[in-house]
């Protein structure tokens, strides 16, 4: 029954963390964003954040996403400074090719940094893709 469930490997899905300039507040934030870097989009894609250490742990944070077209991204949600030393982990579950997809991305504590952003595949923005 149970392991007669295939789930295939998540390939080209990624969630990146992306400082950017606040328009209102002027501020610059980071925030959580997926990104489709497949030629198919994901459909029903539901995200469960949270973030946790040994000692502490967030809300958990539920977003979903109808259709998430090929090569395209969109946000998840604002990371406060004070969960950037947390673990920040994203389980994402998709469906593509009338197939089930399952992934879970993690950043690690302190690693969500200004010195740590590379290019990113699909944005133009630079950050930090999780693990």
């Amino acid at each position: 029954m149970k392991k007669d469930i295939e789930i295939p490997e998540v390939k080209g899905v990624y969630v990146a963390a992306v400082r950017e300039k606040h328009a209102e507040y002027q501020t610059m934030d980071w925030n959580a964003y997926i990104i489709n870097d497949t030629d198919t989009a994901l459909e029903m894609v539901l995200l469960v954040t949270r973030g946790y250490t040994e000692l502490d742990t967030t809300s958990t944070m539920r977003h979903s996403i109808k259709v998430l077209p090929a090569k395209s991204f969109a946000k998840i949600e604002f990371l406060q400074e004070d969960v950037l030393k947390l673990n920040n982990e994203f389980a994402v579950t998709f469906f593509a090719d009338n197939k089930m997809f399952e992934r879970t991305y993690v950043f690690e504590q302190n690693t969500i940094a200004e010195k740590d952003v590379k290019a990113l595949p699909v944005m133009i923005q630079k950050g930090i893709l999780a693990s």
